[in-house]
């Protein structure tokens, strides 16, 4: 078991502002500028920056299918075996769930490094 953390000195990037829209899409609809407002700001489990500080999630990580009512996030951790992807991977979960609609169905990928595939393709489907 490692002590201590597994990534002490990550990269820190500055945060974007927030984009202030005119035009808001129809009030049902989910938006992908909608979904990275509520999930930037969630804390690494490791450190005390934001995932967007840290990289792990961007606007351009996100898109929605209306017509199956699917979301997909890709979000790629700081390091290539990143133990705490799963832990980011639930806070996401949690918040989108509290967030948005039920009807929707959230697709959370982690961007692998070594292939340059997403691995732990994982539905997570509100019940």
């Amino acid at each position: 078991m490692t002590v201590g953390m597994i990534n002490p000195h990550p990269v820190i990037h500055a945060k974007k502002e927030r984009v202030s829209r005119t035009e808001f899409p129809h009030p049902a609809a989910v938006d992908p500028l909608d979904i990275y407002d509520q999930i930037r700001d969630i804390k690494d489990p490791e450190h005390p920056y934001s995932l967007e500080q840290l990289n792990v999630l961007s606007p351009d990580s996100i898109s929605v299918d209306h017509f199956l009512h699917r979301i997909l996030i890709t979000f790629t951790p700081t390091i290539q075996h990143c133990s705490m992807a799963t832990v980011i991977g639930l806070c996401l979960r949690v918040r989108l769930n509290r967030c948005f609609p039920p009807h929707y169905k959230w697709l959370l990928s982690q961007y692998s490094f070594l292939t340059g595939r997403h691995q732990s393709i994982t539905w997570l489907a509100r019940r």
